[in-house]
């Protein structure tokens, strides 16, 4: 497997020139954060788990260190002001309900959860506030109002562990979310562990390949200068192997990010990181 994905590798123009994760560590105000932990026991073929910042440059890894630096902060900051804007026909902001968003310190790391028999993330808790409590429309899932204030509520978990249950009412989705993850698609026959698993660590062309952890989503990319989604990132990578994206908010992706959530158990929230 891992001979077959570093043959496809280059053959799309990218270096097989392994450089290991670097050593440096992160504090983010003063705020130490772990980037390094073993692996949960239900991984199979990896042993370490290192967070995405652990492959940056380190002129990238710096805008994370101070929050006044951070780009992805601007975002934030904008939703701060939209937490306290009524918004739909019941009159009604977030701060209506909810006085403090600091009440939800710990939710990032549960999510996504199973409620109801469905599996739920971050934007359709989100999206169900606005329509069953404001009577407002739902934003888009991927958009700068969605993206925002998801960082608003993921920065109250920084620093807290990811720690998604996947048994139970969630074993299922679980099964398909990592179904998902090993399976190979698009016209370059790829799957997310070929890239993420076999051989994270490799330069493709100007980037390095990290592990594919998601615990620093919603994450500000300097390539398009916005915060990004988890489901918009894998949509971004199902594109660039040709294959046809599964849609935003659907279930795949919803079981693809409890799965992804779970590989990253230990590992700190980060939101909003900083990525290339």
């Amino acid at each position: 497997m891992q001979f077959k994905s570093l043959m496809t590798l280059a053959a799309i123009g990218m270096a097989s020139t392994s450089f290991a994760q670097d050593s440096s560590s992160l504090s983010v105000d003063g705020e130490a954060m772990v980037t390094e932990v073993a692996a949960p026991s239900h991984m199979e073929y990896v042993d370490t788990l290192y967070s995405g910042w652990r492959f940056r440059s380190p002129e990238t890894q710096a805008l994370q260190t101070d929050d006044f630096d951070n780009p992805g902060m601007i975002f934030v900051d904008t939703a701060i002001d939209t937490w306290a804007t009524a918004d739909g026909s019941e009159g009604k902001s977030c701060s209506s309900c909810h006085s403090d968003v600091a009440e939800f310190a710990g939710l990032r790391t549960q999510l996504p959860r199973v409620e109801d028999g469905q599996l739920v993330t971050m934007e359709n808790l989100v999206n169900e506030c606005r329509t069953d409590r404001m009577g407002a429309k739902e934003w888009k899932w991927s958009g700068a109002d969605m993206t925002g204030m998801t960082g608003l509520i993921s920065l109250q978990s920084r620093g807290m562990p990811m720690n998604v249950a996947i048994d139970g009412d969630a074993a299922s989705f679980w099964e398909k979310g990592k179904e998902l993850y090993y399976t190979r698609v698009g016209q370059l026959d790829m799957a997310c562990s070929n890239c993420h698993e076999d051989n994270y660590g490799v330069m493709i062309r100007a980037d390095h390949l990290s592990q594919g952890q998601i615990n620093g989503f919603p994450t500000y990319r300097l390539k398009n200068a916005k915060l990004n989604s988890i489901h918009g990132r894998f949509k971004g990578c199902m594109s660039n192997i040709r294959a046809t994206p599964y849609k935003e908010g659907g279930e795949e992706f919803k079981a693809l990010e409890l799965y992804l959530a779970s590989r990253g158990e230990g590992l700190v929230v980060e939101s909003p990181s900083v990525r290339n």
